[in-house]
């Protein structure tokens, strides 16, 4: 059969700029997979997807306009059930095949085949292949339907009864298959072969589209739009690039991907301006201004090499007109008044000092079952105090309790009320301002680091200690009042205060004890909170796991040195590589094994084991041995675990391998007599104790 190619086309109002993106590629995946579904096209890789602000659409190859016939077999019943003992049709039988089409005529032609115990019937017919019109109609319906869209519009049709359901307004529909318009419908839409360009700039209107594949370059050249949303994205960047280049200075556009992707869904035919502002602004920390730009304007601020603020910056406009100074002068006019409202906040703000401002987190209510922001202060500055103490002393302490007094301050003044997103950020400069000590003012800023995946640790001491403190205050509080995240709702972001607690933990190698840290921070809420420490221990756990698995390492491995909870974190890498070199040795499968059955065996065991070895009750050669060579390798292994040396302990361990292969299969465990089995049990804990120092080496066993 031949084929041709294919493009559909839904001409809309303005679609929501951010979603526009997960739109256009949802509605191309959900036409493409019901033309597979219906066999008019094989799944393979080539279409392409179009998604402009006024516009959804795919380009298809290889499209069939007829699908091939396509032989069916269908259960029937058991042969008990559908024949009689003379061989004749049943009633039931019957009503089966007139259900399909078929008649007792067709009884003939059944076929019998096994089916479990029994014999069953079957019946094959050949299934015409679907048409390209009921096929595309069936998927756009069905594309229509199932768009990823949180909330739709309803509105009138031109009839003025009727009334859809969709995203935005639909005014046009395309679908052609090759030259050929595919009769289909949708939205009260007759498809056809024409569409709109731009709004001002289109050459023509309506475009008149010729044939599938040159909707692109049509669309491009009467309509003046870009229709690709890929494409229109790297014309952007292109033309942010080469903007940056003219302005000289060695300035670059901002890089910021979710930004371009916005604009990219906010303009048909890009075309970027240069624009400037008056330098004084500059005064003003250039987050203010940046975020002011991004967030309000959309527009591209221009940096340095060091990352210091122009005061230029880069405009994507939808026209683009002979004389751009109009649209130029109006974007700076624009931009003014944000820009002074930022100088104004920012000036008002320093008049007051952050120690002045501590009074006034009193008023702002933080949770209603732990209080304000201001006592949740001093909750964070009792565990700041504390664990300052345990890793610098007085002067360290001292230093994160003045940065824990004033981390939160910055929440009550103008600027962070108008862009809650410069908290922390503000708050270091304000600092600076007061004349506080760098390390308290970066500290205040890195409290809330790291605050994503991947995002940078706090840059010094103080700021760990007040970023561990704010942290587990969260955790801590959360969890004693039983406000757990549940499913994928985490409305405090727990699981994101957590896995900031072992990164510091673990990437600081800091000298702490995981359920001190939990605990001592519980002390801080006196009878406020439930205890609920051994759960978030165990969350906090679950949250390293699935960190450590995502960095490479096996979950046997991670299962292995995490079964034993080890307190300090800072330990855990040095214990995951340890144990993948035990893994790697030719004995390890076998102590493996046996280690998981000594745990199985002391688990059965009656009554508490003792680690102890009375020498006197030893009696089998086997167990002599072992008990010997348990004198022998486990001082080692316990030498270098103390050293730190978790790979040469692991390693020291190679040497059991023949004594308890030995004892396995000479020794009976349970022992009728009392005192030799209770001996055999507490060769066998020392065993298990000596094996497990460093990780849980069942985990290895397969």
């Amino acid at each position: 059969m031949t084929t041709q190619n294919l493009l559909v086309e839904l001409f809309v109002e303005e679609l929501p700029p951010k979603a526009l993106s997960i739109l256009g590629e949802a509605f191309a995946d959900r036409i493409v997979n019901g033309l597979v579904h219906l066999n008019l096209r094989l799944r393979e890789p080539g279409w392409t997807v179009f998604a402009s602000p006024r516009r959804l659409g795919v380009w298809v190859p290889d499209v069939l306009s007829h699908a091939p016939d396509s032989r069916v077999s269908v259960k029937l019943m058991p042969v008990s059930v559908g024949l009689d003992a003379s061989g004749n049709a049943t009633p039931a039988l019957l009503k089966k095949l007139q259900a399909l089409g078929a008649d007792a005529s067709a009884v003939a032609g059944l076929k019998r085949a096994p089916d479990g115990k029994a014999e069953a019937l079957f019946y094959d017919s050949t299934v015409k292949g679907a048409t390209l019109v009921e096929g595309l109609q069936k998927a756009l319906l069905e594309a229509i339907a199932k768009l990823p869209i949180p909330k739709v519009m309803t509105y009138q049709l031109a009839d003025g009864w009727s009334d859809v359901k969709f995203v935005r307004p639909a005014h046009g529909l395309v679908a052609l298959h090759g030259s050929d318009v595919v009769a289909i419908e949708a939205l009260g839409l007759k498809a056809g072969n024409t569409t709109h360009g731009h709004r001002f700039e289109a050459a023509l209107d309506p475009v008149v589209l010729k044939d599938a594949d040159s909707y692109a370059a049509t669309l491009q050249k009467d309509g003046a739009v870009i229709a690709s949303f890929a494409a229109r994205r790297a014309e952007i960047a292109r033309q942010l690039a080469a903007a940056a280049a003219k302005v000289g200075g060695g300035v670059k556009a901002i890089e910021d991907d979710a930004l371009l992707d916005e604009v990219t869904a906010l303009v048909e035919r890009p075309n970027v301006l240069v624009c400037e502002f008056e330098k004084e602004f500059l005064d003003v920390p250039q987050e203010c201004l940046i975020l002011t730009m991004k967030a309000n304007q959309k527009y591209f601020p221009l940096l340095d090499a060091s990352g210091k603020l122009s005061n230029k910056f880069l405009v994507v406009s939808n026209i683009s007109p002979v004389d751009a100074s109009a649209v130029i002068g109006g974007n700076e006019r624009v931009v003014r008044p944000r820009l002074a409202d930022a100088k104004f906040f920012f000036d008002q703000d320093r008049k007051k000092t952050l120690a002045s401002r501590v009074a006034g987190l009193d008023k702002v209510v933080y949770h209603n079952k732990l209080g304000t922001q201001g006592e949740r202060i001093q909750r964070m500055r009792a565990i700041a105090r504390a664990i300052g103490q345990q890793l610098g002393g007085d002067v360290l302490a001292q230093q994160a309790d003045q940065a824990a007094q004033l981390a939160k301050t910055d929440l009550v003044t103008d600027m962070v009320g108008e862009f809650p997103e410069l908290q922390g950020i503000m708050g270091r400069y304000y600092a600076l301002n007061d004349g506080l000590p760098a390390e308290v003012a970066d500290a205040i800023e890195d409290h809330y680091k790291p605050r994503f995946a991947g995002d940078e640790l706090p840059r010094n001491a103080v700021g760990v200690v007040v970023a561990l403190a704010d942290k587990l205050e969260t955790l801590v509080g959360m969890f004693g009042i039983g406000n757990l995240p549940t499913g994928d709702k985490d409305p405090f972001a727990l699981r994101r205060h957590a896995l900031g607690v072992t990164r510091m933990l673990v990437e600081k190698d800091l000298p702490l004890d995981l359920t001190a840290l939990v605990t001592g921070a519980g002390a801080a809420f006196g009878d406020k909170i439930q205890d609920a420490s051994p759960a978030l221990v165990d969350f906090i756990y679950d949250r390293l796991a699935g960190s450590l698995r995502e960095q490479g390492y096996s979950a046997q491995e991670v299962d292995a040195v995490l079964a034993l909870k080890p307190q300090r974190l800072g330990d855990v890498a040095k214990r995951l590589a340890a144990v993948r070199a035990f893994a790697a040795l030719p004995e390890a499968p076998a102590l493996a094994a046996a280690n998981k059955r000594v745990g199985n065996i002391l688990k059965k065991a009656e009554g508490t084991v003792d680690a102890k070895i009375n020498p006197a009750l030893l009696q089998e050669a086997a167990e002599k041995s072992l008990a010997e060579a348990l004198q022998s390798v486990a001082p080692k292994a316990d030498a270098a675990f103390a050293a730190g040396d978790y790979a040469a302990s692991l390693q020291a361990l190679a040497a059991l391998k023949a004594p308890v292969d030995a004892f396995f299969e000479g020794v009976m465990v349970n022992a009728e007599d009392a005192a030799l089995r209770a001996n055999r049990l507490g060769l066998l804990a020392t065993l298990h104790q000596a094996m497990n120092r460093v990780a849980d080496l069942s985990k290895l066993a397969t």
